[in-house]
């Protein structure tokens, strides 16, 4: 369901899909996805609507996706071969992921 959240970073009100939601020692924060803008952000409970029935229906601007088919890979350098090689890694490295919003823009 979508929900309007206050936004602190962009100081408005946005449409946000909640994604989770932790205890802190202040109370709970709210992790959402702001359909809108594709960003990120946790928000208080209190910063949260329910919105209106025809606001809710209109399509989001921004769409979570994925690379088809697209593993990370990373550098495996061994040190007493005096090798490198590239291979397999479990998550992107800083840079691919840098190099990657560079070619995006």
């Amino acid at each position: 369901q979508v929900y309007a959240v206050f936004s602190e970073e962009l100081r408005c009100w946005c449409r946000a899909l909640v994604e989770s939601v932790w205890c802190q020692a202040d109370g709970y924060q709210l992790g959402c996805f702001l359909v809108d803008y594709a960003k990120y952000c946790s928000v208080a409970p209190e910063n949260l609507r329910v919105l209106a029935g025809a606001f809710a229906k209109i399509p989001h601007r921004a769409k979570k996706c994925r690379l088809h088919r697209t593993k990370p890979l990373t550098l495996h350098i061994d040190y007493c071969e005096n090798t490198a090689k590239i291979g397999p890694a479990k998550r992107w490295d800083t840079a691919a992921i840098q190099h990657f919003r560079k070619l995006l823009e």
